[in-house]
């Protein structure tokens, strides 16, 4: 299907490399004077017989998961309407499928949205119909028809080891798969943990050298979306926002996508509270744990992992791991495997009542209460000591 793309010219315009994904490029529009003889992803959404109003609704759900406001919904109804959907190819190295797993189960935009009308997934390992001989002339068919203007995902990672043989799908080692797949990339996403930071097939003594993507790929512009999974909505709006502003999304120094992953799970929790109060959970199923109080003591990672998980949560919104009354383990963070064991308190968080239990915090607060009561009674009586009986004060002289 014909699609428009972009292209050297545009970028010469704007004063960039080639490739205008690059995290120091510019934004851009598609390449001006394009094929239009092209199906947008609003033209397939009214073929299968999607109301404008549904249309205008998944636009704004996704503006709200974006942290985008009004102007952010209009944008990304225009660019459903007269962009082409953008051919994708997907890798699997070593990882558990959890990612795409994920992906599919996503509410908020429809999963099924993104894969049959955003984007065009021209190669999945898991999702396709295809296999064997098929599946990989599939591949090269992708790489040679939109060279230079597909995207790579990514879910997993390529083992070094014994020249890549840990993993071999196709016939050929993981790692040349990729690199082969990246050469013509325009960008590449990252999915999980496993390919953003090594997951626990890295986790020492890492006997296959499992290594993250952005140590092999070195050359193109990746969005890393860590998690053991990535949250759904996450993800997919993370496709959306590619697909609406013809860029990769601000990321953080860690190469992650900011609207997702600047504040800390501990930011955003309903228990913070708790928290703050110095009211914690001291063991499994103890009365503290039934009463909804913080899981710090016994291991939950949340002050030092960063992730969406306390906003946007998980099924549709229902929950996420706290929720359901286990502590964060820190699955977003580079090398949680190896930092010992998820009960532990590993981490030294200064704040008030950080060490002490309810009736410690109280006993000071009421001490301080206490305190103040005394001094101003002390004031009190200090001052009326100091007033003599018939004062004329306030009388004239």
């Amino acid at each position: 299907m014909p699609r428009a793309v972009f292209g050297a010219q545009y970028a010469q315009s704007v004063g960039v490399s080639e490739n205008p994904w690059h995290p120091r490029a510019n934004a851009g529009a598609l390449q001006a004077g394009a094929n239009k003889m092209f199906e947008t992803y609003y033209d397939l959404m009214r073929r299968q017989g999607i109301s404008r109003r549904s249309f205008v609704k998944f636009c704004s759900l996704t503006a709200a998961s974006l942290g985008l406001g009004e102007a952010g919904a209009q944008q990304i109804a225009t660019a459903m309407q007269t962009k082409p959907r953008t051919p994708v190819i997907w890798l699997h190295g070593l990882e558990c499928t959890c990612c795409s797993e994920s992906f599919i189960r996503s509410s908020h935009p429809l999963a099924k949205d993104v894969v049959l009308s955003m984007i065009s997934l021209d190669y999945s390992d898991t999702l396709m119909a295809a296999a064997g001989h098929q599946a990989e002339e599939a591949l090269e068919e992708t790489i040679a028809k939109y060279k230079g203007n597909y995207i790579l995902a990514v879910e997993g990672n390529p083992p070094l080891a014994d020249d890549g043989i840990y993993c071999i799908p196709g016939g050929r080692p993981f790692v040349e798969k990729l690199r082969h797949a990246a050469k013509d990339a325009k960008a590449i996403i990252s999915w999980g943990s496993c390919a953003s930071w090594g997951c626990v097939q890295a986790a020492k003594p890492n006997p296959t050298q499992a290594t993250p993507v952005h140590k092999v790929i070195t050359d193109k512009p990746i969005i890393k979306v860590p998690g053991c999974p990535p949250i759904a909505e996450v993800m997919t709006a993370i496709v959306t926002y590619v697909l609406t502003f013809d860029r990769i999304p601000e990321l953080d120094r860690q190469g992650r996508p900011k609207m997702f992953y600047s504040q800390r799970i501990h930011d955003k929790c309903y228990r913070r509270p708790h928290f703050d109060a110095g009211q914690f959970v001291e063991k499994w199923d103890d009365e503290a744990a039934r009463m909804g109080y913080c899981l710090y003591k016994i291991g939950c990672k949340g002050p030092t992992t960063y992730n969406a998980c306390s906003t946007t949560r998980w099924n549709e919104g229902v929950s996420f791991p706290i929720q359901s009354g286990h502590g964060c383990i820190g699955c977003s963070e580079d090398g949680f495997w190896d930092k010992g064991s998820f009960y532990d308190r590993l981490t030294n968080i200064p704040a008030f009542g950080i060490e002490a239990n309810a009736d410690k915090v109280g006993a000071v607060a009421a001490g301080v209460v206490g305190a103040a009561v005394v001094a101003h009674a002390a004031v009190t009586a200090i001052r009326k000591a100091s007033e003599k009986p018939g004062s004329t004060k306030g009388e004239g002289k």
